[in-house]
């Protein structure tokens, strides 16, 4: 915690803003975790997602979360804002409906009649009665007149159930219908058994062992599967029915039951050891502390100051959603050694294991984010992609907890060129090396990802299309993977290999149709596709169409501009993306996806901020010389399309990626490409923040000027002196000091006209 310190003190305006640390008693931080809405994004189904989350309760990439359970049996949609009632607390580590959970069971404090089911012992709330906060979950059931509690540890748990009516309360443990088993132990007033749920990614011998600690006596218990109860019966073992157990407590009216609660993939013992090392003899209220004090600590590293009062709790909730994942996958034995079950290989091992993260998704703004935040948590986890490749053979690209053949891309290779260049190099980079060697140039075995199409890509420059599934988009990314292999390989003074991929790094302009100046699917035989549509969503593309996926080139936008005829062409070609109508074509899905519904309902013309392949897309205007339009797109996408409510984001919020856009926007710049030392100016949103970088060193970050009219940059000031770049380095922020911008409610051009004022770019 000493890496933590006090910064200047914050502004006083009426409630709006952060209170200065000189109101807080004793040394204690100010409190940023009342400014957390876990219910952000949880108001979404199927057909629309405004971020397809649940209220995740747990500690930064703890390795379990806790979250209310409004969801029938297998549904990915764990929790629903429009739901009514509840039918189960969950430990749960799913990181997406789509992907869904694994290693899952749930808890439910049921009285009156035994019921099991889920929606038997469900139970109606009231929204007023539920307190959501990333360390604590409170509420009401009301059928149940039972009051429900959850405080996290990172691999344990204390729930309070306490009954608001005399009579005998049930506690139903729900193991699921993927297998399982369950002991009961009466005496011990203790529970133990495993769940073997997934949804795929793990070996055969895969579980998720827990214990159970109850300080109530047992009435009576059973088992039941499916709706059948057997009283009495204290074991059970089940393959593939829904199954589980109950305890039935003699309670009195307002006295709490104690549930603690702790699990492992390693071991039933292993598990009884995580109860014991973290919950001890601690109290319900002192774990609830410790959670609110680990949260604080991390939210306290980015200390805003603001007169607005959503703007703030926007800014504090997707920086919690920053936090959660890759979760930790890795344990401590009775030696206090670091081993881990390895979801690749089935076996235990020492040494670093993370899951739960699309690459896809976050090689973009996440992992930017803790190379910038978090240097040390992220060598850990760029050990760990080391470890999964020695252990499974293969790197991951969507570790969930382990192989999962969704997405595209290799991009661990990104994770790593942005971690090496940054400087971040307590890993084994010669085997990272080797790791995404063997992607690019031999085809993966059926079990794992790799590169699909990568024979053709290698022979041709490009994936054709019809051949594979969304070549054109694959081209794009194996391209950019090429780009960061290159950047891994200067970092590790391969200089003949990084020249190699340098070449590669090129394909990129073999899926470029000049006439149309889109990216486009082409095939095996040298054409371009003739039937095309830049409003059709799949085919040659991934969950967009070519309006999106054209700006995918984030390792050299000068060669797309140059590709497109010069900068006037560029910026038409951009400004087109908002000027179209929202107009689409379904294309190759049966369906119109939820992507094109949000897309329609953002109201930005082609521009889907709601998916990740575009996001980036706006900072692009500094490439081209008019960084004000980046500066008032910036503002909009912020301004439009996230609130701190449950309908809070435009589409799925992705392990972070659109929370991490989010926060890194509000501070003025964002990684464009990650795999270089660069960061794109924006628009800063707030009047002050301070950056408390982990070697100790503090940035602040001012925007001077009406922060709600003023979005246009006038003048840069870095540490007293004038900036005149569309960029600023990553060293540079290392350094700390202060960055400050003069804004102006018209548009404006600070920054120099040289080549070297322009952000990156290869060519």
């Amino acid at each position: 915690m000493d890496r933590f310190f006090m910064v200047l003190l914050l502004m006083g305006v009426l409630n709006a803003c952060i209170p200065s640390a000189k109101e807080q008693p004793g040394d204690s931080l100010p409190d940023l975790v009342q400014y957390v809405n876990p219910l952000m994004g949880t108001a979404s189904t199927f057909e629309f997602s405004h971020g397809n989350l649940y209220p995740a309760i747990g500690l930064p990439w703890g390795m379990n979360s806790w979250t209310p359970q409004t969801g029938e049996l297998g549904s990915g949609w764990i929790y629903q804002y429009l739901k009514d009632s509840i039918n189960g607390f969950r430990q749960t580590h799913q990181p997406s409906p789509w992907m869904n959970d694994y290693g899952t069971f749930a808890i439910m404090p049921v009285t009156g009649q035994l019921r099991t089911s889920l929606s038997a012992r469900a139970s109606s709330f009231l929204r007023g009665e539920e307190a959501a906060m990333p360390h604590f979950y409170r509420v009401n059931l009301k059928d149940h007149q039972v009051i429900a509690e959850v405080v996290p540890a990172e691999r344990a748990a204390m729930l309070l159930f306490t009954p608001q009516s005399a009579g005998n309360l049930h506690l139903v443990l729900d193991i699921f219908n993927k297998g399982g088993a369950v002991e009961i132990h009466p005496e011990e007033r203790k529970i133990t058994g495993y769940t073997r749920y997934n949804s795929g990614g793990v070996p055969e011998n895969f579980a998720n062992y827990f214990e159970l600690q109850i300080d109530a006596e047992f009435v009576d218990y059973g088992v039941w599967i499916e709706n059948e109860l057997k009283s009495s019966v204290n074991e059970l073992e089940v393959k593939d029915k829904h199954a589980g157990c109950y305890v039935t407590l003699g309670s009195t009216a307002g006295t709490p039951v104690e549930v603690r609660c702790a699990s492992s993939f390693i071991s039933p013992r292993q598990a009884g050891l995580n109860l014991t090392s973290e919950l001890g003899e601690r109290s319900f209220d002192e774990l609830k502390q410790d959670g609110f004090d680990r949260w604080n600590i991390e939210l306290n590293r980015i200390r805003v100051e603001t007169t607005r009062m959503e703007k703030l709790k926007t800014f504090y909730t997707t920086l919690y959603r920053s936090l959660l994942f890759p979760r930790q996958f890795y344990e401590f034995n009775e030696e206090g050694t670091m081993i881990h079950y390895s979801p690749y290989d089935g076996k235990i091992h020492e040494g670093y294991m993370y899951a739960d993260n699309g690459f896809w998704d976050t090689f973009r703004a996440v992992f930017p984010f803790f190379n910038l935040m978090y240097p040390e948590e992220n060598a850990a986890i760029m050990q760990w992609l080391v470890n999964a490749y020695e252990q499974g053979g293969w790197l991951p690209i969507w570790p969930s907890p382990g192989y999962r053949k969704v997405m595209i891309g290799a991009h661990g290779a990104s994770l790593f060129a942005d971690a090496m260049v940054k400087g971040i190099r307590d890993f084994d980079m010669e085997k990272a090396l080797e790791a995404v060697m063997q992607d690019a140039f031999i085809p993966a075995p059926s079990y794992a990802p790799g590169r699909d199409g990568m024979e053709d890509y290698n022979q041709l420059g490009y994936v054709p299309y019809p051949d594979y599934r969304e070549a054109s988009a694959k081209t794009l990314e194996y391209a950019y993977d090429d780009f960061c292999i290159r950047q891994m390989a200067g970092v590790l003074g391969r200089d003949s290999l990084s020249g190699v991929f340098e070449k590669r790094a090129y394909n990129y302009k073999n899926v470029f149709h000049e006439p149309s100046k889109l990216m486009r699917g082409r095939r095996k035989d040298g054409s371009f596709i003739t039937e095309f549509s830049p409003v059709a969503w799949g085919g040659p593309f991934t969950e967009g169409n070519a309006w999106h996926y054209t700006w995918s080139v984030f390792h050299d936008p000068q060669g797309l501009i140059d590709l497109m005829g010069g900068g006037d062409n560029f910026i038409l070609m951009m400004d087109s993306v908002f000027n179209q109508p929202p107009d689409f074509e379904t294309g190759t899905y049966p369906y119109e996806i939820h992507e094109i519904t949000e897309m329609v309902a953002a109201g930005m013309g082609q521009y889907a901020h709601g998916n990740q392949p575009i996001q980036h897309m706006i900072y692009l205007y500094n490439y081209a010389g008019q960084p004000w339009k980046a500066q008032y797109r910036v503002r909009e996408v912020m301004d439009k399309l996230y609130h701190p409510v449950p309908e809070g984001y435009c589409g799925d919020e992705d392990n972070g990626q659109s929370s991490a856009w989010y926060v890194f926007s509000a501070l003025g710049f964002y990684p464009v490409c990650p795999g270089i030392d660069q960061y794109v100016f924006g628009s800063p949103l707030f009047e002050k923040v301070t950056l408390q970088l982990q070697d100790g060193k503090s940035l602040t970050i001012e925007a001077r000027g009406d922060p709600s009219a003023d979005r246009y940059i006038r003048s840069v000031m870095l540490n007293g002196q004038p900036y005149r770049k569309t960029w600023i380095s990553h060293g540079d922020l290392l350094q700390g000091g202060s960055l400050v911008f003069e804004m102006t409610g018209k548009p404006a051009d600070p920054f120099d006209d040289d080549p070297d004022s322009l952000p990156y770019s290869m060519s």
